[in-house]
């Protein structure tokens, strides 16, 4: 089982789901044949980035996209690195 992990949202603490079956029964119904095919559609090398953006998209928050966005960066400077 994975870690739980928490974030704020609004001035209150929330989980946010960091596996495949927790991030798809958070997400909308409509949205979930998406994320489906986002993951298995992945490869190893974009799994974690397509993992975080569905995480965060299972817990809205107007600062989220800011994270993903840096986390984004974060992984694609430490690819070039290798």
């Amino acid at each position: 089982m994975a870690e739980p992990m928490k974030t704020w949202v609004d001035g209150r603490e929330v989980e946010v789901p960091n596996s495949i079956p927790d991030i798809r029964a958070a997400l909308p119904e409509k949205r979930r044949a998406e994320f489906d095919r986002a993951v298995g559609e992945a490869g190893v090398h974009e799994i974690h980035a397509v993992m975080r953006h569905w995480m965060f998209e299972a817990v809205p928050d107007a600062e989220a996209d800011a994270i993903e966005q840096r986390l984004l960066q974060d992984e694609a400077e430490r690819r070039d690195a290798l």
